[in-house]
Protein backbone atom coordinates (compact mmCIF):
# COMPACT_ATOMS: atom_id res chain seq x y z
CA UNK A 1 0.00 0.00 0.00
CA UNK A 2 1.20 3.47 -0.87
CA UNK A 3 1.17 5.73 2.20
CA UNK A 4 1.94 9.38 1.45
CA UNK A 5 2.46 11.92 4.16
CA UNK A 6 -0.67 14.08 4.32
CA UNK A 7 -0.11 17.84 4.42
CA UNK A 8 -2.91 19.87 6.02
CA UNK A 9 -2.48 23.64 5.52
CA UNK A 10 -4.39 25.23 8.42
CA UNK A 11 -5.39 28.69 9.54
CA UNK A 12 -7.58 28.69 12.65
CA UNK A 13 -8.89 25.15 12.21
CA UNK A 14 -8.83 24.01 15.85
CA UNK A 15 -12.57 23.28 15.78
CA UNK A 16 -12.47 21.14 12.65
CA UNK A 17 -9.15 19.34 13.12
CA UNK A 18 -10.20 16.53 15.50
CA UNK A 19 -12.79 15.28 13.01
CA UNK A 20 -10.44 15.75 10.05
CA UNK A 21 -7.60 13.82 11.68
CA UNK A 22 -9.90 11.02 12.81
CA UNK A 23 -11.16 10.54 9.25
CA UNK A 24 -7.72 10.19 7.61
CA UNK A 25 -6.48 6.80 6.41
CA UNK A 26 -5.08 4.96 9.46
CA UNK A 27 -1.33 4.77 9.76
CA UNK A 28 -0.56 7.59 7.34
CA UNK A 29 1.82 10.27 8.63
CA UNK A 30 0.24 13.72 8.97
CA UNK A 31 1.89 17.13 8.82
CA UNK A 32 -0.14 20.17 9.88
CA UNK A 33 1.18 23.50 8.64
CA UNK A 34 0.03 26.24 11.00
CA UNK A 35 -0.31 29.34 8.84
CA UNK A 36 -0.40 31.93 11.61
CA UNK A 37 -3.41 30.67 13.56
CA UNK A 38 -4.61 32.62 16.58
CA UNK A 39 -6.58 29.68 17.98
CA UNK A 40 -5.29 26.33 19.29
CA UNK A 41 -4.71 24.75 15.87
CA UNK A 42 -1.14 23.65 16.63
CA UNK A 43 -1.93 22.30 20.09
CA UNK A 44 -4.98 20.38 18.85
CA UNK A 45 -2.98 18.89 15.97
CA UNK A 46 -0.21 17.69 18.29
CA UNK A 47 -2.72 16.30 20.79
CA UNK A 48 -4.16 14.14 18.01
CA UNK A 49 -0.79 12.80 16.87
CA UNK A 50 0.07 15.10 13.97
CA UNK A 51 3.46 16.63 13.36
CA UNK A 52 3.31 20.45 13.19
CA UNK A 53 5.42 23.06 11.41
CA UNK A 54 4.78 26.80 11.38
CA UNK A 55 4.60 29.04 8.32
CA UNK A 56 4.03 32.62 9.51
CA UNK A 57 3.76 34.06 5.99
CA UNK A 58 0.04 34.12 5.30
CA UNK A 59 -1.10 32.43 2.12
CA UNK A 60 -2.38 29.06 0.99
CA UNK A 61 0.57 28.56 -1.33
CA UNK A 62 3.05 29.47 1.39
CA UNK A 63 1.54 26.90 3.75
CA UNK A 64 1.40 24.17 1.11
CA UNK A 65 4.95 24.76 -0.08
CA UNK A 66 6.35 24.73 3.45
CA UNK A 67 4.50 21.49 4.04
CA UNK A 68 5.92 19.99 0.87
CA UNK A 69 9.46 20.97 1.83
CA UNK A 70 9.05 19.35 5.25
CA UNK A 71 7.63 16.02 4.09
CA UNK A 72 9.77 12.90 4.19
CA UNK A 73 7.84 10.41 2.02
CA UNK A 74 8.11 9.68 -1.69
CA UNK A 75 4.43 10.47 -2.25
CA UNK A 76 2.71 13.49 -0.71
CA UNK A 77 -1.01 14.14 -0.29
CA UNK A 78 -2.65 17.52 0.31
CA UNK A 79 -6.00 18.12 1.94
CA UNK A 80 -7.69 21.14 3.48
CA UNK A 81 -7.97 21.06 7.25
CA UNK A 82 -11.60 22.16 7.40
CA UNK A 83 -13.30 18.78 7.05
CA UNK A 84 -15.12 19.60 3.82
CA UNK A 85 -13.42 16.97 1.65
CA UNK A 86 -13.90 13.22 2.05
CA UNK A 87 -10.48 11.77 2.86
CA UNK A 88 -11.70 8.27 1.97
CA UNK A 89 -10.68 8.94 -1.64
CA UNK A 90 -6.99 9.35 -0.73
CA UNK A 91 -5.94 5.66 -0.89
CA UNK A 92 -7.22 5.33 -4.46
CA UNK A 93 -5.52 8.59 -5.42
CA UNK A 94 -2.26 7.45 -3.87
CA UNK A 95 -2.49 4.11 -5.68
CA UNK A 96 -2.96 5.86 -9.03
CA UNK A 97 0.29 7.78 -8.56
CA UNK A 98 2.24 5.11 -6.69
CA UNK A 99 1.48 2.49 -9.34
CA UNK A 100 2.65 4.81 -12.12
CA UNK A 101 -0.76 5.16 -13.79
CA UNK A 102 -0.75 8.92 -13.14
CA UNK A 103 1.71 11.64 -12.24
CA UNK A 104 -0.88 13.66 -10.35
CA UNK A 105 -4.18 12.62 -8.78
CA UNK A 106 -6.72 15.34 -8.06
CA UNK A 107 -10.28 15.52 -6.78
CA UNK A 108 -13.39 16.77 -8.54
CA UNK A 109 -15.79 18.04 -5.88
CA UNK A 110 -19.29 16.58 -5.74
CA UNK A 111 -21.03 19.10 -3.48
CA UNK A 112 -23.71 18.38 -0.94
CA UNK A 113 -26.50 20.92 -0.59
CA UNK A 114 -25.29 24.22 0.81
CA UNK A 115 -21.60 23.29 0.82
CA UNK A 116 -20.39 25.35 -2.15
CA UNK A 117 -21.62 28.98 -2.53
CA UNK A 118 -22.62 29.99 -6.04
CA UNK A 119 -19.89 32.62 -6.38
CA UNK A 120 -17.11 30.18 -5.51
CA UNK A 121 -18.56 27.48 -7.74
CA UNK A 122 -18.93 29.86 -10.69
CA UNK A 123 -15.36 31.15 -10.37
CA UNK A 124 -14.01 27.63 -10.17
CA UNK A 125 -16.00 26.53 -13.25
CA UNK A 126 -14.69 29.42 -15.35
CA UNK A 127 -11.08 28.75 -14.47
CA UNK A 128 -11.43 24.99 -14.98
CA UNK A 129 -12.95 25.64 -18.42
CA UNK A 130 -9.93 27.74 -19.33
CA UNK A 131 -7.62 24.97 -18.16
CA UNK A 132 -9.39 22.47 -20.41
CA UNK A 133 -9.09 24.92 -23.30
CA UNK A 134 -5.35 24.84 -22.69
CA UNK A 135 -5.28 21.05 -22.71
CA UNK A 136 -5.36 20.34 -18.96
CA UNK A 137 -8.27 17.92 -18.63
CA UNK A 138 -9.71 18.84 -15.22
CA UNK A 139 -13.11 20.12 -14.10
CA UNK A 140 -12.15 21.49 -10.70
CA UNK A 141 -9.30 23.16 -8.85
CA UNK A 142 -9.94 21.16 -5.70
CA UNK A 143 -7.52 21.40 -2.75
CA UNK A 144 -7.01 17.62 -2.58
CA UNK A 145 -4.19 16.04 -4.56
CA UNK A 146 -1.45 13.41 -4.51
CA UNK A 147 1.87 13.49 -6.35
CA UNK A 148 5.52 12.55 -5.94
CA UNK A 149 7.41 14.93 -3.67
CA UNK A 150 10.47 15.43 -5.87
CA UNK A 151 8.37 15.90 -9.00
CA UNK A 152 6.29 18.60 -7.31
CA UNK A 153 9.37 20.43 -6.12
CA UNK A 154 10.75 20.19 -9.64
CA UNK A 155 7.77 22.07 -11.09
CA UNK A 156 9.09 25.26 -9.49
CA UNK A 157 5.70 26.62 -8.42
CA UNK A 158 6.20 30.26 -7.38
CA UNK A 159 2.76 31.41 -6.22
CA UNK A 160 2.41 31.57 -2.45
CA UNK A 161 -1.21 32.73 -2.31
CA UNK A 162 -4.52 31.41 -3.67
CA UNK A 163 -3.06 30.89 -7.14
CA UNK A 164 -0.91 27.93 -6.07
CA UNK A 165 -3.31 25.13 -7.14
CA UNK A 166 -3.84 26.72 -10.54
CA UNK A 167 -0.14 27.24 -11.16
CA UNK A 168 0.45 23.61 -10.19
CA UNK A 169 -2.07 22.43 -12.81
CA UNK A 170 -0.69 24.78 -15.47
CA UNK A 171 2.87 23.62 -14.89
CA UNK A 172 1.86 19.97 -14.69
CA UNK A 173 0.02 20.34 -17.99
CA UNK A 174 3.01 22.01 -19.63
CA UNK A 175 5.24 19.21 -18.36
CA UNK A 176 2.98 16.58 -19.89
CA UNK A 177 1.91 15.05 -16.59
CA UNK A 178 -0.81 12.41 -16.68
CA UNK A 179 -3.60 13.66 -14.43
CA UNK A 180 -6.10 11.35 -12.77
CA UNK A 181 -9.24 13.24 -11.70
CA UNK A 182 -11.77 11.46 -9.54
CA UNK A 183 -14.93 12.52 -7.67
CA UNK A 184 -14.72 13.48 -4.02
CA UNK A 185 -17.63 14.27 -1.73
CA UNK A 186 -17.67 17.93 -0.69
CA UNK A 187 -19.66 18.87 2.41
CA UNK A 188 -19.97 21.74 4.83
CA UNK A 189 -16.76 22.53 6.69
CA UNK A 190 -16.34 21.09 10.16
CA UNK A 191 -16.04 24.48 11.83
CA UNK A 192 -15.04 28.09 11.35
CA UNK A 193 -15.37 29.99 8.10
CA UNK A 194 -13.78 29.40 4.70
CA UNK A 195 -11.03 31.85 3.75
CA UNK A 196 -12.04 31.56 0.08
CA UNK A 197 -15.62 30.50 -0.53
CA UNK A 198 -16.96 31.84 2.75
CA UNK A 199 -17.39 35.33 1.33
CA UNK A 200 -17.57 37.23 -1.94
CA UNK A 201 -14.38 39.03 -0.93
CA UNK A 202 -12.49 35.79 -0.40
CA UNK A 203 -13.70 34.38 -3.70
CA UNK A 204 -12.77 37.60 -5.53
CA UNK A 205 -9.28 37.52 -4.01
CA UNK A 206 -8.77 33.93 -5.13
CA UNK A 207 -10.04 34.61 -8.65
CA UNK A 208 -7.75 37.66 -8.84
CA UNK A 209 -4.70 35.59 -7.86
CA UNK A 210 -5.60 32.90 -10.39
CA UNK A 211 -6.51 35.27 -13.21
CA UNK A 212 -3.00 36.71 -13.15
CA UNK A 213 -1.62 33.27 -13.96
CA UNK A 214 -3.88 32.89 -17.03
CA UNK A 215 -2.79 36.04 -18.80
Amino acid sequence: MHRPEIVLPCLDEAEALPGVLAALPPGWPVLVVDNGSVDDTAAVARAHGARVVAEPRRGYGAAVHTGLENTTTELVAFLDGDGSLDAAVLPAMADAVGSGRADLAVGRRVPEAGSWPWHARAGNALIAAELRRRGVAVHDIAPIRVARRDALLGLGIADRAFGYPLELLLRAGSAGWRIDERPVRYSRRGGGRSKVSGSLTGTARAVRDMAGLLR
